[in-house]
């Protein structure tokens, strides 16, 4: 991830997982990023991840099955 401006509708695989480590201070794989991707089918024809609907998708898996 370089140091310019994140487009936060449009990261690598590789890029959202370096911010998750960054921000989280957790390891985080590219791997990972790109199987929770693939399994809500987030991979754009470019093979970028829009950040709020990883995000959405993720809040959604957490919830299912609880709602409130």
């Amino acid at each position: 991830m370089s140091n310019e401006k994140l487009q936060l509708t449009a990261l690598s695989p590789g890029d959202l997982a370096t911010l998750f480590i960054r921000t989280l201070r957790q390891p985080v794989t590219e791997e990972q990023v790109r199987t929770v991707a693939e399994s809500g089918r987030l991979l754009s024809e470019n093979d970028t991840i829009n950040l709020l609907e990883y995000t959405a998708y993720l809040a959604g898996q957490v919830n299912y099955g609880n709602p409130r």
